[in-house]
């Protein structure tokens, strides 16, 4: 994550060259690839020519036909890595146009900070980048995706975009590949390759079909009916487990005759992927379709407990559902992964999902599944604020990243069918808005949940501390400290000391940023935390504990911040809990550094940024390099600290504003400049600080 830099605590002490830029990971995040990828030469030689010499490429064809593999093949290929990385951005769950920018800034590490607008900070961000850029599955949003691309374009010159879509977005620039189904001639051709895999997979019997060359023939025949599109050619692969091939044949020949008159209206290809997911559908158990049409509900990928929460009922028990889900993975109507950290995920691909809503309509179940969908990840988010100051803290930070499409979906119903619910819901995640990068998103519904929502009671007053919270990591200050003063009056009519101390860390913190300690020691400090009382275990007093360490550092009081972070980071340490206990290691790291033991110093902020990497807070990754570029200096080691402050410059520029306009964290930074360059002089200073800044922040 940190590039050359190593920051486990085990490994304190290490200061190891650079190894050089050859050995650095290459940044990106594409997903893994299917193992079902056939074929495509032809297509992959002219994608390798065209990203290299054009700087928008649209794939589009109908669903089903591989786009999203091919794109995902073509940019793994190691002669189309790019300096500054190849980032995936998967808009298939995103409903809401509003959100477009945020997504594509998340996914290529972007997690901004700043007040400006997300449109003008993603392209400020990729101005200098050297990238490859794939949008993939855009044609629900086709104008927005449009307008976002055409800005990116202009702003970065180095930037190279890859589209999938249904449809073109219809730019003078874009250059078209129609990715077209597989070839089905010939006893070798594609389409019986996948077909064949896909058999094979479902079942040991196919072997001797595929043994017996009339039976091949037959297979070939099949694959022609289906006129060689990968998704029909991998649903009725699966199906061989269950039927013979000469019967499979049989019965795909009359259903794609009737259904085929049926909707004469469309395009031969989109008769063909229509009627073949309809043939899946009709092969289906009965409540194998109700689930299939109830599943429908999830945007993006879930787990087995959602399901059974979300499809459940009725003739559906919830005890079948595990076992019905995997039937319909057995039949690739459903696909499972197992992800680091997510343990088992389930997904649909759009095809077969928009075909699941149209039953789900015909079912009447469209209102009750969706509702029952957004308040179970209500419920989640709710449990998720319960646990996070606890040791479950990571294992919630990981769920909740992996569940973060289905958040959003949830939100986004119940901001406009139970306000009240979506006010709950965004107050409760305040902490992966405020501390898990997700600033700009975080924001945008607490105020729409705001304006909808009523304005009275605990849950309002969770949302507007949560608002300010996010207020406060855009240096918005003002409204920081608006947000404070209105939260603790309303903390005080509730009579609720846990209300009062939160509000009371947003007032200090948001006079601290600006360089007003003596204030914020007012309003944070013990007498303070005594004269609210409340919990000494709870969020609001270890917040005000962590916003007096920082106040009292810069007052230059370090024996006495010394005290405050220790009693912090024991009380983390007896939670479980970690994002806040790294804070407290860099508060002693700033309070040894004061006191010039630069030692103690790099050890405390070793440890920090490994507990904050455990987190992606990348606000605090970006504090911690800073600080460690400090501490190094202060040993002597000039190439090093200038390599640190290179590397926090890179992790600064995904945050948004560097040292986010604070008097005392821009001093502690020009501190390790002076430092490192009278060390080194200023050509090894600009020449490591360089390499430095181009570690990868992914």
């Amino acid at each position: 994550m940190f590039g050359e830099y190593s920051f486990n605590d085990n490994q304190a002490d290490s200061t190891d060259g650079d190894p050089g830029p050859d050995a650095r990971p290459a940044p990106g995040n594409l997903p893994p690839e299917p193992a079902s990828f056939v074929g495509r030469e032809n297509e992959l030689r002219l994608l390798e020519s065209l990203l290299t010499e054009r700087r928008l490429v649209t794939l589009t064809g109908v669903g089903g036909v591989g786009k999203s593999r091919l794109a995902l093949r073509a940019v793994a290929a190691a002669r189309q890595a790019r300096p500054d990385g190849v980032w995936w951005a998967e808009l298939s769950p995103l409903r809401d146009p509003s959100l477009l920018t945020a997504t594509v800034a998340h996914a290529v590490g972007l997690a901004d900070h700043s007040p400006r607008p997300p449109d003008e900070e993603l392209c400020a961000w990729m101005a200098d980048k050297e990238l490859l850029l794939v949008l993939d599955t855009c044609e629900h949003l086709v104008a927005d995706c449009r307008h976002l691309v055409g800005e990116l374009l202009q702003s970065a010159p180095g930037l190279t975009i890859l589209v999938t879509s249904r449809e073109p977005l219809g730019m003078p620039t874009e250059e078209v590949v129609e990715v077209r189904p597989l070839p089905c001639e010939g006893p070798d051709s594609d389409a019986l390759t996948l077909f064949r895999a896909r058999a094979l997979a479902a079942t040991p019997r196919a072997a001797a079909v595929f043994a017996d060359p009339e039976r091949t023939a037959v297979a070939a025949e099949v694959c022609r009916r289906l006129d060689g599109i990968p998704l029909a050619l991998e649903l009725a692969g699966a199906r061989m487990r269950l039927w013979t091939l000469e019967h499979m044949a049989e019965r795909i020949g009359e259903r794609l005759e009737v259904l085929s008159d049926a909707r004469a209206a469309l395009p031969r290809r989109h008769q063909t992927m229509r009627t073949t997911i309809g043939w899946s559908h009709e092969l289906c158990e009965p409540l194998e379709r109700l689930l299939w049409a109830r599943l429908s509900a999830f945007t993006g990928d879930f787990d087995i407990a959602a399901a059974r929460a979300v499809c459940s009922g009725g003739p559906l028990p919830a005890a079948r559902v595990e076992r019905l889900l995997a039937g319909l993975a057995a039949k690739s109507v459903v696909l499972r992964t197992e992800e680091r950290g997510a343990g088992t995920r389930y997904r649909m691909l759009d095809t077969i999902r928009e075909y699941g809503q149209d039953w789900l309509g015909e079912l009447g179940e469209v209102e009750i599944v969706t509702d029952r969908h957004a308040h179970w990840y209500a419920a989640l988010s709710q449990a998720a604020d319960r646990g996070w100051m606890g040791p479950g803290q990571v294992d919630w930070y990981r769920r909740i990243t992996a569940e973060h499409a289905q958040l959003r979906t949830a939100l986004e119903h119940l901001i406009a069918a139970d306000p009240t619910a979506a006010l709950e819901m965004a107050g409760a995640l305040w902490f992966y808005w405020f501390g898990c990068g997700h600033v700009h998103e975080g924001r945008g519904f607490l105020e729409r949940a705001l304006r909808a929502g009523p304005r009275t009671g605990a849950a309002y007053n969770q949302a507007v501390w949560a608002l300010g919270l996010t207020a406060l990591l855009q240096g918005d200050m003002d409204a920081a400290q608006r947000l404070g003063d209105e939260c603790a009056r309303d903390a005080a009519r509730l009579a609720d000391p846990e209300r009062e101390l939160r509000a009371g860390y947003l007032h200090a913190a948001a006079v601290l940023m600006p360089g007003d300690p003596v204030r914020a020691l007012r309003l944070a400090g013990p007498r303070a935390r005594a004269g609210h009382g409340g919990r000494t275990s709870g969020a609001g007093w270890l917040l005000c504990k962590l916003a007096t360490g920082y106040a009292l550092c810069d007052l230059r009081r370090f024996e006495e911040a010394t005290e405050e972070a220790m009693s912090l980071r024991e009380a983390c340490v007896e939670l479980g809990e970690r994002w806040l206990r790294a804070y407290a290691d860099y508060i002693l790291a700033v309070a040894a550094l004061g006191l010039g033991d630069h030692g103690e110093a790099s050890r405390h902020v070793r440890a920090m940024l490994s507990g904050k990497r455990l987190l992606g807070d990348r606000f605090g990754i970006a504090l911690g390099l800073d600080l460690l570029a400090a501490a190094v200096a202060g040993l002597g080691d000039g190439e090093l600290a200038a390599r640190l402050l290179g590397t926090g410059h890179a992790w600064w520029r995904t945050v948004g504003r560097p040292q986010m306009g604070s008097p005392s964290l821009t001093a502690l930074r020009d501190q390790g400049e002076r430092q490192a360059r009278a060390a080194i002089g200023d050509a090894a200073y600009e020449a490591a600080f360089l390499g430095g800044a181009a570690a990868p922040t992914g």
